[in-house]
């Protein structure tokens, strides 16, 4: 049995919505942040050798890392649609923004992120890169309906943290973003996304506006 270890407001709700959008079996197991360092629990840190989300177990298998545990549960399990064959014209955008997510977005969103918790400004070379990543996103979406193309795939569900969930903790607005607020609300509508994010933050509406 595949196991989805989910820490709570964190990048493991990608594997929840991908395990929803792909109809798979699967045991989801919540996991709280502590109150003292709003940091993972020492159980959850014992799972894996980073101590950081996400994490699945899969027979017995341990695997971390967001982008390899999608491959993972893809070549397991089936894409269902979720991943452009090599030779569609959506492939290469795909793959793009499938790996700009972590690489590069949200490694300089969450370094801002980390310069707002200790109540200073991110440095000029990492605001610029967080501007222009912003930009990349609403013009994007402004060229396709989705990040990889004309259809959802798991480059979207890679990006689709950094612009809910990190987002409501920074405090961001997108109200300058018309692209991103009718993409959001597109994935807002998705049965699958509804019911990952029921199960992964219960009592906490997404962060779609």
């Amino acid at each position: 049995m595949l196991t989805v270890h989910h820490l709570r407001l964190s990048q493991s709700e990608r594997i929840v919505w991908l395990c929803e959008e792909l109809g798979i079996d699967y045991e989801l197991k919540l996991y709280n942040r502590r109150e003292d360092n709003r940091l993972a629990p020492d159980e959850y840190k014992a799972l894996h050798p980073m101590g950081i989300a996400p994490v699945i177990t899969d027979d017995g298998f341990v695997l971390g890392e967001s982008g390899a545990i999608i491959d993972w549960i893809i070549a397991k399990y089936g894409d269902r649609g979720l991943v452009p064959a090599k030779d569609h014209p959506d492939f290469a955008d795909h793959l793009f923004y499938y790996h700009w997510a972590n690489a590069t977005f949200m490694t300089n969103g969450m370094m801002g992120l980390v310069c707002q918790f200790l109540g200073s400004a991110p440095p000029p070379f990492v605001a610029d890169r967080i501007e222009k990543g912003w930009a990349i996103v609403e013009q994007r979406l402004g060229e396709a309906d989705y990040f990889g193309g004309g259809e959802l795939s798991t480059a979207d569900i890679m990006m689709g943290f950094q612009l809910t969930t990190s987002r409501a903790m920074s405090g961001m607005s997108i109200d300058h973003m018309p692209n991103l607020k009718a993409y959001l609300k597109r994935i807002g509508e998705r049965p699958a996304y509804q019911r990952a994010m029921a199960k992964a933050e219960p009592g906490m509406p997404p962060k779609l506006d």
